[in-house]
């Protein structure tokens, strides 16, 4: 079986972040996983470390690829990141997902194109989806 190279990537600096919600990887990771089953992706492991004084790394390896986050609760900003494979998970699903959760003040994001050659660089539709 072959498979496509096709992948997106979407990053995402945001800032304006409860120093509360950036400074609990436990928090993150339930809602890092809730992100990826939004958007349809296969979980494969979850991993989270808490730093001291403050901050977070949380990891979700999924089938399609990865969904990430690194915070600096001190300064209100997280990088968020979300790369899958193929056509059928839409990485944009699980940014908005997080950003609902966040609830940034300010955000700044890129999306990459990859695996069809040159990598394309394009703006993001940014969307804080409601959370039901």
């Amino acid at each position: 079986m072959e498979y496509s190279t096709f992948g997106r990537h979407v990053a995402v600096d945001a800032w304006g972040v409860d120093f509360d919600l950036l400074n609990s990887a436990e928090f993150l990771q339930s809602h890092m996983v809730e992100a990826a089953e939004a958007c349809g992706a296969t979980v494969l492991s979850v991993q989270g470390q808490q730093f001291e004084p403050q901050g977070a790394t949380v990891l979700v390896l999924l089938s399609e690829s990865h969904l990430s986050i690194h915070t600096y609760p001190e300064r209100g900003f997280a990088a968020l990141d979300c790369y899958t494979c193929g056509e059928t998970v839409d990485p944009q699903l699980a940014i908005d997902y997080m950003l609902s959760v966040l609830k940034p003040t300010t955000t700044h994001a890129k999306k990459l194109v990859r695996g069809l050659g040159e990598m394309q660089v394009e703006e993001p539709k940014m969307k804080q989806t409601e959370l039901v």
